[in-house]
């Protein structure tokens, strides 16, 4: 019953969850702090601040991070499956016609609740995790910075600034000590996890070489890509677009078009490999490329949380967090301008909505689910 519950919950995310990176953190704040109450407020933006720290799909390794907490490794791999599986499948089904979706009403709306679960996200995270002047302030200078110079870099850099001026502004009263979440993966299992990601990623270029199976040069690829991208899904494209349309595995028109369905359903952006693996091998290649893309994140956020735990609980690193804290905030509050607000808000009809949108989730207190299923309607019938 408790992984079938990790399961269908990160099923209904991974069905509901559109608007990328950003909005999926607020829509797992929603289920998983606020609904569930499976961790507080503060172990959660821990969370996000290492799913920002390392390489992957960071709403996807926040994701996993909850479910090994309930339920273990396998409640990790479950929260993941129910997670990807919606987008995974949409994307290798409908692919050839995902571009002209892209522009259907009802998705538009979709988009609109995106920008008012990201501004719910912003101001509720706020209010705790900010509450005095310093906090404010590094908020929005990390969002001002991230609005000015984007690079998901960048995005490494503001957070570690952060964590040096809370360290440096915090350390004589170090911040109130949390209840240690306890996570059932060991620092031995942690250990294994990393040298497991070191190893493929050293292994498999060489294995490549010498080896003629496309099967191996896709899972290595899609490997290498996922080890490799900071900052969310969008950061993909530029990274295979070379391996695969310069190369002629796959036409440019082909690729844009995967990369718009991919931002055209819930869930995360990298199961754009679902589409090429689909394209270029089938049904089989498109789970051998899902595999390949997610299982980096999937080994960093399994090796770092043992000793995150210990981390954060350290006397140098707890007030440190709490600058951490606010420059997650921040940005967030930077993704919700670009690319959620920018590209989604066309018209004053779109700010109408999401502001309707954001009162039902914010005066209503009504579940995201709902005000998902209500913009549907809202955009079959108005837009």
């Amino acid at each position: 019953m408790k992984y079938w519950t990790i399961f269908w919950t990160a099923l209904r995310l991974g069905l509901t969850s559109f608007g990328g990176p950003a909005a999926h953190i607020g829509y797992f704040r929603a289920e998983y702090v606020e609904r569930k109450k499976w961790l507080d407020e503060k172990s959660y933006s821990d969370l996000v601040a290492l799913a920002n720290f390392l390489p992957g799909p960071s709403s996807s390794q926040v994701g996993i991070a909850v479910g090994t907490l309930r339920g273990g490794l396998l409640g990790g791999i479950l929260a993941w499956l129910g997670f990807t599986l919606p987008s995974a499948a949409v994307l290798v089904i409908f692919a050839a016609w995902a571009k002209g979706v892209e522009e259907a009403g009802w998705l538009h709306s979709l988009k609109l609740v995106a920008v008012a679960v990201v501004a719910q996200a912003v101001w509720e995270m706020s209010q705790k995790l900010a509450p005095d002047r310093t906090r404010k302030t590094l908020l929005i200078g990390a969002s001002m910075l991230l609005l000015l110079i984007s690079s998901p870099y960048l995005q490494l850099a503001a957070l570690i600034a952060c964590g040096m001026i809370g360290y440096l502004v915090y350390r004589g009263s170090a911040g109130e000590s949390t209840e240690a979440v306890v996570f059932p993966v060991s620092k031995r299992t942690g250990l294994l996890s990393l040298g497991l990601f070191g190893l493929l990623l050293v292994a498999l270029p060489a294995w490549r070489a010498v080896s003629s199976s496309e099967w191996l040069a896709l899972f290595d690829m899609m490997y290498r890509t996922g080890s490799l991208v900071f900052g969310g899904g969008h950061v993909v494209l530029p990274l295979l677009e070379p391996q695969l349309v310069d190369t002629g595995m796959m036409g440019k028109g082909m690729f844009l078009a995967g990369y718009g369905a991919a931002q055209a359903v819930p869930g995360p952006l990298f199961t754009f490999a679902s589409y090429i693996g689909g394209v270029t091998k089938g049904a089989a290649g498109a789970a051998v490329a899902t595999i390949g893309m997610f299982l980096p994140g999937f080994l960093l956020i399994i090796g770092g949380l043992p000793f995150w735990q210990t981390l954060r609980q350290h006397r140098i690193m707890r007030p440190a967090l709490l600058g951490v804290n606010a420059g997650v905030i921040g940005i967030l509050l930077a993704a919700l301008y670009d690319p959620i607000f920018t590209s989604s808000v066309r018209s004053a009809l779109d700010a109408v909505l999401a502001l309707a949108y954001f009162a039902l989730l914010v005066i209503w207190r009504q579940p995201p689910w709902l005000v998902v299923l209500a913009a549907v309607g809202i955009g079959l019938v108005i837009l």
